[in-house]
């Protein structure tokens, strides 16, 4: 079953940038998490987001929509990225979910809805 593991963080929390003390450690985390889902066959893929700043919403209600800068939705945590992997169970999904290098943050994992039937 494939599902999506969407990673928010706390956008006030520092993070090291390209060229700063630190970042190759960070970025080794998120390197070796890719080879090991790569390495186990779940892997579909995955992006980095750009910050919620450069976000535009598309909004769609009663027949007519509206276009507005930024996220949704105003949360103190923001959406940073994504794996889209396929493994047999939840439990399983949840174990990837537990070994994403995020630090502090969240990960929520959600089942991708079966569209092959139709």
């Amino acid at each position: 079953m494939k599902y999506l593991l969407l990673i928010a963080s706390d956008p006030s929390l520092p993070s090291p940038e390209p060229g700063e003390d630190g970042f190759d450690e960070y970025m080794a985390a998120w390197s070796q998490f890719d080879q090991d889902l790569n390495e186990a066959g779940v892997n579909l893929g995955g992006e980095a987001l750009q910050g919620a700043e450069t976000a535009t919403t598309v909004r769609h209600h009663q027949g007519s929509t509206t276009i507005a800068d930024g996220p949704f939705a105003e949360l103190k945590e923001h959406l940073g990225g994504y794996y889209l992997i396929d493994v047999d169970t939840l439990d399983d999904a949840i174990g990837w979910a537990r070994k994403l290098p995020v630090g502090t943050g969240a990960v929520e994992v959600r089942p991708i809805f079966p569209t092959d039937e139709f």
